[in-house]
């Protein structure tokens, strides 16, 4: 019976806990997999500030997945990480409640009670000088913030609102608020940015000079309020070519600013230039294919120049195997880039015949299914499958943008009532779960 007590108020103090474990983040395997790469490309250098951050949700995500050695490890690297960063007399802080929550948790998973309960002591001695018991503490609100921006569109929203709590109760942390920026800025990223954001950001950029992935993102806000900013841009240039390669260094958001607004041409000479300086490194081969796929499709009712479909092909087929648990995507845009280039339509078909014989979790088959709607419809013109593929993609009650897209696209099939299957696609939206 005592045991029984004892094990059950264990659990009640770990589900009270602040920590990776409890804060519903929920990700399927794909997403997993995914953000297990996205930290890997920050780079122990480039992302240093946040390195007990990212150390622990390494942990999180090879725990999630099995790996249990591998969490053990990298939460351990955490404490270590965020006692080196902070740099103060003691060793101990309230920096730490997240990390010790974590392993208390692992702990508990793998039927090491003792162990559990000595890292729940820890942290009961780091929050005893915490002066607000109501206000989970700023450090806390950070870490918590900086995670939910890896995940969902609702997440990120939290993360600006936890960066928030957090700046407001230490006001003096540039990092907080930089990231406090970027979350709202990523929320946004598929409509124009909001007034207020884009101020918010220039504020930010002043205040943190020396943050690349920031004042390039600010340049493409500058670019939506009808600024030129091609001088900017090639300056910018030549100081992210000249950071450690990293997924913060900005080459991604200075990529993309070159291929809207300086020149495709001169995009690909930038990621190319940056794989000339460091040929190994995968982060720069995946924007380096990204360009291209962009020049093809840009330029695809242009006659294509069979080595720059080779190089896009090639690249494609290299980053896939460098990220083979998080290839969907990839493998999708080489689909395009066979289709579009009437390079191999054959191969595009094998490609979506793979993937859709493949086991994707819910969120992975949406994407298929939008993105296959669409090479059915401009590729084979083959509307009625492809009005298929779109209702395939609704039926999956996950919030996306791939969902929306294929609602919107069948919205206008119905409105539009020239299409045999109008009546069965207003039947299915007007029963839609949304």
């Amino acid at each position: 019976m005592r045991a029984a007590q004892s094990d059950t108020a264990l659990e009640d103090r770990l589900g009270a806990l602040q920590c990776h474990f409890t804060w519903d983040l929920d990700p399927g395997r794909s997403k997993l997999f995914s953000i297990r790469d996205k930290l890997q490309d920050i780079g122990t250098e480039e992302g240093y500030k946040w390195l007990g951050h990212i150390y622990n949700l390494q942990g999180y995500v090879h725990f999630q997945l099995g790996s249990i050695e591998e969490a053990r490890s990298f939460f351990s690297r955490a404490a270590e990480a965020f006692r080196q960063i902070r740099n103060t007399v003691s060793e101990e802080g309230p920096w730490l409640v997240v990390t010790y929550g974590n392993q208390a948790w692992l702990h508990h998973h793998q039927g090491e009670q003792a162990e559990s309960r000595a890292r729940l002591s820890k942290i009961d001695g780091l929050m005893t000088e915490d002066p607000s018991q109501d206000e989970l503490h700023p450090e806390i609100c950070a870490e918590k913030a900086w995670t939910l921006m890896k995940f969902s569109r609702e997440q990120k929203l939290l993360a600006a609102d936890y960066f928030q709590r957090a700046i407001r109760m230490q006001p003096d942390v540039v990092e907080w608020q930089t990231s406090h920026v970027l979350a709202l800025a990523n929320t946004f990223k598929h409509s124009n940015l909001r007034a207020n954001i884009w101020e918010k950001m220039k504020i930010a950029k002043d205040h943190d000079p020396e943050n690349l992935y920031l004042a390039a993102l600010y340049l493409e806000a500058c670019t939506k309020k009808g600024q030129k900013v091609k001088d900017e841009a090639h300056a910018l240039a030549q100081r992210v070519l000249r950071k450690p390669v990293s997924s913060y260094s900005g080459i991604k958001p200075l990529l993309r600013l070159y291929s809207t607004h300086v020149s495709m041409d001169e995009a690909i000479d930038l990621a190319e230039g940056a794989l000339e300086r460091h040929p190994d490194e995968r982060y720069l081969k995946r924007c380096a294919a990204v360009c291209y796929k962009r020049k093809l499709i840009l330029d695809r009712d242009s006659p294509l120049e069979h080595c720059m479909v080779d190089r896009a092909i090639s690249l494609y087929r290299e980053v896939i195997s460098l990220y083979p648990d998080s290839s969907l995507k990839r493998r999708i845009s080489l689909a395009t880039i066979y289709a579009q280039s009437n390079h191999s339509q054959a191969a595009a078909e094998q490609i979506y015949e793979e993937l859709l014989d493949s086991d994707l979790d819910p969120k992975g088959a949406q994407i298929l299914y939008s993105c296959y709607a669409k090479h059915l419809h401009f590729i084979q013109k083959e509307s009625h499958r492809s009005i298929e593929y779109h209702m395939k993609a609704a039926a999956i009650p996950h919030q996306s943008f791939y969902r929306d897209n294929s609602i919107s696209i069948l919205e206008r099939i119905r409105d539009r009532n020239r299409n045999r299957m109008c009546t069965e696609i207003g039947t299915f939206l007007a029963n839609l779960e949304t």
